[in-house]
């Protein structure tokens, strides 16, 4: 085994540099108390709502509360249908079937990973309230004619944008063009806390004062029910991490770009590696770097023993888990979301990655092909 170890992520490194700054919030919410809601949830709002060039921001307490809360107040319910892709994370769909609808799946683009927006119109039927891309690994969906399907139909747009908190399409940010934005900020993610949260933006004022509502045990005010809502609450402590980290995201973001135009550099031209694409629309911020290789699994367990981690992002599509088995979908029926499911290996990727780590990384890959 090499003695050289690249971890797939480094949260350590990430987190070292800021560690005083961090612990000095949280002692901030501890002098106060204020651990559910509160102060430092609301000046977290207002910084990401500044962030991604939206009026309003909306703490919750966690990535799948933010798409749950979104459909919600848009009213989608029992009996609706909602378009999304199947090459995602499982909450994408678990916030739908919670909110009473039925998930309708679309394939994806073999290049960008994201909705084929040429696949939607056929999707659509008399029950179809709205229309969910997913921003996967970071790279925008292509939003336009998503945004123009809607409009005609007259269908709603929450963007997943969990993988996407920076990203650019055509200039605008991932979860400023859609009706809602639904954003997770699990450790992981590029913006992430020190334990579960997530967000939700949105223009609409109506729509805020909803989801506020359905976060907060559908209260309108203490102890006046008007909807049966849910505890999706941000807490303080989390806010407060989020708070400083925000400051730092887009540096952490060029940093992650960095990495990604190494790897591209290096692994130009490599038979049988198909490299990630950045659409020309958008600007990625390389959440997850998945490359395509045949026999993926064989060389996942070399490079793991050549101490390089890597990750699968994800190999059985939605559509052919166990859990959606109801929905009577077939293998055969995505085949580009099943063909990626079969090859996608994400290798390490964050921005403190340094260019020997990604050598290192490079060096192994090849002579584990």
């Amino acid at each position: 085994m090499s003695s050289a170890k690249v971890p797939f992520l480094d949260l350590k490194a990430h987190h070292d540099p800021i560690r005083q700054e961090v612990m000095a919030a949280i002692n901030q919410v501890v002098d106060t108390n204020a651990f559910a809601g509160g102060p430092f949830v609301a000046k977290f709002e207002e910084a990401y709502a500044k962030f991604c060039d939206t009026k309003f921001a909306v703490g919750v307490a966690n990535g799948t509360d933010s798409l749950w809360f979104s459909l919600l107040a848009l009213g989608v319910g029992a009996g609706d249908e909602v378009i999304t892709v199947p090459m995602t994370f499982m909450a994408t769909a678990e916030a739908i079937t919670y909110a009473g609808a039925k998930p309708v799946f679309v394939d994806i683009d073999p290049s960008t990973f994201t909705m084929d927006v040429t696949q939607i119109e056929a999707a659509i039927t008399p029950r179809t309230k709205a229309i969910m891309p997913v921003h996967l690994f970071g790279q925008s969906a292509d939003m336009d004619p998503i945004m123009a399907i809607a409009k005609k139909h007259n269908l709603f747009v929450v963007e997943d944008a969990a993988q996407a908190q920076g990203t650019l399409y055509k200039g605008r940010k991932a979860g400023s063009i859609g009706h809602a934005g639904s954003f997770s900020f699990y450790p992981g993610k590029n913006l992430g806390a020190w334990g579960e949260a997530g967000g939700i933006t949105t223009n609409d004022p109506a729509l805020r004062d909803r989801m506020v509502m359905f976060r907060e045990h559908g209260q309108a005010k203490k102890y006046y029910h008007d909807v049966v809502g849910w505890n999706g609450r941000m807490d303080g402590m989390q806010a407060a991490v989020l708070s400083v980290k925000l400051k730092y995201l887009d540096q952490a973001n060029n940093g992650r770009r960095r990495a990604a135009a190494r790897y591209d550099q290096l692994l130009a031209g490599t038979p049988g590696v198909t490299l990630p694409v950045e659409a020309a629309y958008g600007r990625s911020i390389y959440h997850i770097y998945a490359v395509r290789v045949a026999d993926r699994d064989a060389i996942m367990k070399r490079l793991g023993d050549r101490g390089i981690g890597c990750g699968i992002h994800y190999p059985v599509p939605v559509h052919l888990q166990k859990a959606y088995a109801g929905l009577g979908y077939k293998k055969g029926a995505f085949p580009v979301s099943e063909a990626c499911g079969e090859s996608f290996l994400s290798l390490p990727m964050y921005p403190e990655l340094t260019d020997a780590q990604i050598d290192t990384v490079v060096t192994e890959f090849k002579a584990s092909l």
